[in-house]
């Protein structure tokens, strides 16, 4: 089937979560407050890892490329689905739809990266503690982080770009709550395996590369840490390691369920589920992991709140 005789489409619907005005203003008020937390608590970590002369070191340097990856992230779909569940008319353009999927599309893959980046870093620091300032210099770091940044650029570009240079003839609702692969190539009039296939290539390139080298690194790091003597020794390693995990494994996990099974019998809703899950749950759960589960991060937050005290009081 292609688009003669039809018009082509020039706009799409995102159906959402529900039709219920109710359902929708509840929605609306808990991923409000949702995106505010996250707002507020990747923003309260870049603030503290870039203030605190304690936190200058690799690992803080990327938890700071870290949340403002959360930041960009959760910015390419929550405010418009914010703006969807108070809308009457749902709709995004097809140039809208398009630069929401590039920039979608970016920075999960950037984000799959930096993880590898990060579990990279622990490796050093665990495997090899005393040439860990020189192996991770700051030139290293730097040419890491933009590497990570820049790496779902040609991915993005290649996908987004593929995608959307199919004939679209109608229907034109998109059975989720952003422009994602799956449920816009469902709407798409031709034969798309060939598409697919790249699409699948990507993926395993973008999602499962990076997770092997996160397992390479924590097979190595494993090893260090239960040939290490001291309990306590042991217990610091693993402790300086156990948000990173925690991450990777929210993230990874509900990721894969979503574009490792694209053929899955999978409702429409349990998609919608488990995209809701790593696009914006686990981006509000990082702050919260890594400030909850790591004591340097709780004391500068402690001193940068003491400070601003000190100073309200030093002007009164």
């Amino acid at each position: 089937m292609t688009c003669e005789n039809h018009t082509q489409v020039t706009e799409f619907i995102l159906r959402g979560f529900t039709n219920n005005p109710e359902m929708q203003v509840s929605l609306f008020v808990l991923f409000l407050v949702i995106y505010t937390v996250t707002l507020l608590g990747n923003f309260l970590i870049v603030t503290v890892t870039s203030m605190d002369p304690a936190l200058q070191t690799p690992m803080y340097f990327f938890l700071r490329n870290l949340s403002l990856l959360e930041v960009c992230f959760t910015l390419v779909m929550m405010p418009k689905m914010l703006i969807d569940l108070v809308s009457p008319r749902k709709s995004i353009s097809f140039i809208g739809c398009s630069t929401q999927m590039y920039f979608f599309f970016l920075f999960g893959s950037s984000e799959c990266f930096l993880l590898s980046m990060m579990a990279y870093d622990r490796f050093v620091a665990i495997c090899n503690p005393l040439r860990y300032s020189v192996i991770m210099n700051r030139s290293l770091c730097l040419w890491m982080a933009v590497g990570s940044w820049m790496s779902g650029v040609p991915v993005s570009m290649l996908q987004t770009a593929w995608l959307m240079a199919h004939p679209f003839c109608g229907p034109s609702t998109i059975d989720h709550f952003f422009c994602d692969g799956p449920p816009v190539l469902k709407l798409v009039s031709e034969d798309t395996s060939m598409y697919e296939m790249q699409a699948l290539a990507s993926t395993l390139l973008f999602i499962m590369f990076p997770f092997s080298l996160i397992l390479v690194s924590y097979t190595h790091i494993i090893k260090t840490i239960l040939m290490m003597p001291s309990a306590t020794g042991r217990q610091k390693a693993f402790s300086t390691c156990s948000s990173h995990l925690i991450v990777v494994s929210l993230f990874y996990g509900t990721a894969s369920l979503t574009y490792l099974r694209p053929k899955s019998n999978q409702s429409p809703e349990s998609k919608k589920l488990v995209s809701l899950s790593y696009t914006v749950i686990t981006p509000m759960l990082n702050p919260i992991i890594y400030s909850l589960r790591n004591s340097e991060v709780k004391g500068a937050v402690k001193r940068m709140i003491t400070q601003k005290v000190l100073q309200k009081l030093d002007v009164l």
